[in-house]
């Protein structure tokens, strides 16, 4: 099969296009899909650079979420057969598993039957970024209908997505964003208001926006210096959830005076850690958006398409900054 591999860290350039032999079933519980395409994600850039995360270390196939057609189960197996059209998100963090390619092995709680409404492309592009959204606003967060939320980066990967799911939460919703097209987007999507963060100071026009409350919640896809200057414009009491590493250098004096709760969302976890009960809840996560995919309540922007051997280009793009939705690598 072919499949794009990292034999060391490096820029873009060290992803090499590959032939390897097809995975096979090894557990009771294993389903063999044939992946016709695969998300880009962040995460996917910096196991490049940095290194992977799992000791099956290199060389690896990257690549988080995908979908496909199931073409074997194992015995274990209820409610999958070949032939059925699946999502997932598994692999990509170490060693020969991942969405880079042309077939994946995975457990079965992982691998779930995509939502009718969405092809395969949509569908590679939406698991990671749909569980990450879900744990950070619902399990993390709390968030519950009436709040105020405020999502950074409105129009990313995640941050699309966010936005729906904190709408569908009863949530009224800003967002912050770059630019006059941008602000259409997450509009579009559902948010209520939003900030151009490179013309408006961030805590004044949240102030303005919730009568000097402050936000309930607010979602950090961004990183050190956003999460800072998010803390005074929080609510007392209030949700600050990120998906990055604040830094060494954060003064939380002002998140304790408010107490705030600082919550960590890595949907990762649950490979890193092999916690069974987490990736079934993960598993039922997207089952859950499944639902909501059906009755028109979710989309997912799919910003640009890459065959596989172009997956360099995919990277460059991602590390460009300001991408809007997701971009897909597919099989062809």
């Amino acid at each position: 099969m072919r499949a794009i591999e990292v034999r060391e860290t490096g820029g873009p350039a060290v992803l090499q296009a590959v032939e390897r032999p097809i995975p096979a079933l090894a557990g009771a519980r294993d389903v063999l899909v044939r992946l016709a395409a695969a998300g880009v994600n962040p995460v996917d850039t910096k196991l490049r650079s940095r290194g992977p995360l799992l000791p099956e270390g290199l060389p690896m196939v990257p690549g988080c979420d995908g979908a496909g057609i199931v073409e074997a189960v194992g015995p274990e197996v209820k409610g999958l057969a070949p032939g059925d059209a699946v999502w997932l998100c598994h692999g990509g963090l170490g060693g020969p598993v991942g969405n880079y390619a042309e077939y994946i092995v995975a457990d079965a709680a992982w691998v779930r039957p995509k939502p009718r409404s969405l092809g395969l492309v949509e569908a590679a592009a939406a698991p990671l970024v749909l569980i990450t959204a879900w744990e950070a606003l619902r399990d993390r967060a709390g968030l519950r209908a009436g709040q105020t939320v405020l999502i950074h980066g409105g129009t990313g990967g995640v941050g699309h997505v966010a936005i729906q799911l904190a709408r569908l939460a009863g949530a009224r919703v800003a967002a912050t964003v770059s630019s006059a097209e941008k602000a259409s987007l997450a509009h579009d999507l559902g948010a209520e208001y939003t900030i151009n963060y490179r013309e408006e100071d961030l805590v004044q026009a949240v102030m303005e926006w919730t009568a000097g409350w402050g936000v309930d919640v607010a979602f950090d896809t961004v990183g050190p210096e956003v999460f800072r200057r998010t803390i005074p414009a929080m609510a007392h009491y209030g949700n600050l959830i990120t998906i990055l590493d604040p830094g060494p250098d954060q003064d939380f004096k002002e998140a304790r005076n408010r107490n705030l709760r600082i919550g960590f969302e890595l949907m990762l976890t649950p490979m890193l850690r092999d916690l069974p009960e987490a990736r079934a809840h993960q598993g039922e996560i997207l089952d859950r958006c499944a639902e909501h995919f059906d009755r028109g309540e979710l989309r997912i922007e799919v910003a640009e398409t890459f065959p596989l051997e172009q997956a360099a280009e995919a990277h460059r793009c991602i590390e460009g900054g300001h991408t809007r939705g997701k971009l897909v690598l597919t099989m062809g």
